[in-house]
């Protein structure tokens, strides 16, 4: 019997077409003869669509055309049971799920949010929980955390927009202190929307006032000389982790812009998610520092929560052969399977592992204790110094 796979992609984040060519790319790799496959799409109004046309990159040039003919759903639990049910027509149940593989980028979906909906209904679902999710969203929160576990990261300022409007001097002398040029960041995005690099003080305001457009918090970084960008990917869990091989990212831009990572190709090129971007597999890197950067991305990993297909993304000055981990990728575009087909895991294999993995994890959580057979309200008597529903109505009556 095959297992009935779930997979969640899309939403309301300016990641949401990346998020659809990802997964895409993965149902068609997956393997069909061990898992029935069940496209579950996210539209921009946070509509659940299903339907196996969801599967076929295509009907996405017209979205809505596209929900003329996928179904509307809801899931649900019933009896240990999970299930798509219709919302038109009879809401007659669609199928049923046995695990939920989300391939979503940014907000709203990748940052727990939607992992913390799988968390409450109880299903089994690939990749990061809320904590390591929401965790690998934040470039400010994941850089305490650094700083807590002495992982290398460059100089770097944070604030939210309240607090630029209050002590905007203060906060472009911190940056003149750090010194320019500086990369500007809205706080919790990918895919490099509304990165800037700023040289100069006209730069860096309207850099910042760029990168309110899609965020509250923004943090700025010092750049990093000499640059050479170069990512790795991991798999696995608390217990046992491994390493991909690493890629250098080649940028047409001052850093790895959107185009480089999802365009590219030239004009008229159909976009394959990161699998556009210009690469050199392996990097043009020593041996001892590809060992440095194994042992990082899995202390990264580790220091985290993260679990599944992660990639973790990193900046070298190559004069002085300093590694700064810039930041992970809880649930990287394209999954990363383009660095683990050098290593001899194709793309199917890395994402049936993916799925092996939710399942124990699944398993393991399962025997643990989260709530109690005894209800302890049974024998509630209400509020103290009242008496049940009379208690809190004398309550009421006193705050009026």
């Amino acid at each position: 019997m095959r297992i009935k796979l779930g997979v969640v992609f899309g939403g309301e984040t300016v990641e949401h077409e990346i998020s659809v060519i990802s997964a895409v790319q993965a149902m068609n790799a997956l393997d069909s003869e061990k898992y029935d496959i069940i496209p579950i799409y996210i539209a921009k109004d946070r509509i659940w669509y299903t339907g196996k046309m969801l599967m076929d990159l295509e009907v996405y040039k017209d979205f809505d055309n596209l929900k003329k003919y996928a179904k509307k759903c809801v899931m649900y639990k019933s009896e240990n049971e999970f299930y798509l049910q219709a919302l038109s027509g009879f809401k007659k149940i669609i199928t049923s799920i046995d695990v939920i593989f989300p391939i979503v980028h940014g907000n709203n979906v990748e940052d727990g949010s939607l992992q913390g909906y799988f968390q409450t209904l109880g299903i089994p679902y690939v990749g990061s929980h809320v904590l390591g999710s929401a965790l690998g969203q934040d470039k400010v929160v994941m850089k305490e955390i650094f700083k807590a576990n002495h992982i290398p990261i460059v100089d770097y300022i944070w604030f939210y927009d309240n607090e630029y409007l209050s002590k905007k001097e203060e906060i472009l002398g911190a940056v003149a202190k750090m010194g320019y040029p500086v990369v500007v960041k809205p706080a919790t995005l990918g895919s490099s929307i509304g990165i800037k690099v700023a040289n100069n003080l006209t730069e860096i305001e309207e850099s910042i006032a760029e990168a309110f457009k899609y965020d509250i918090k923004i943090v700025i970084e010092k750049c990093v000389a000499n640059l050479v960008e170069v990512n790795q990917s991991v798999l696995g869990d608390y217990e046992n982790s491994e390493v991909s091989a690493i890629e250098e990212v080649m940028s047409t831009d001052e850093i790895l812009s959107y185009k480089d990572k999802y365009i590219g190709g030239g004009k008229g090129s159909k976009s394959k998610g990161m699998a556009s971007a210009g690469r050199l597999i392996p990097a043009r890197i020593s041996d001892e520092m590809s060992d440095k950067i194994a042992i990082l991305s899995k202390e990264v990993f580790r220091c985290l929560n993260l679990s599944g297909i992660c990639r973790i993304d990193y900046l070298i000055d190559s004069k002085t052969n300093e590694i700064y981990v810039n930041e992970p990728n809880t649930i990287p575009g394209s999954l990363s399977f383009y660095l683990w087909d050098p290593v001899g895991k194709p793309y199917d294999k890395l994402l049936d592992e993916a799925i092996t993995l939710a399942i124990k994890d699944y398993k393991k959580r399962s025997k643990k204790t989260y709530s109690f057979g005894v209800n302890i309200l049974s024998n509630f008597n209400g509020l103290k110094g009242g008496k049940g529903i009379k208690g809190i109505k004398g309550m009421k009556s006193k705050l009026r």
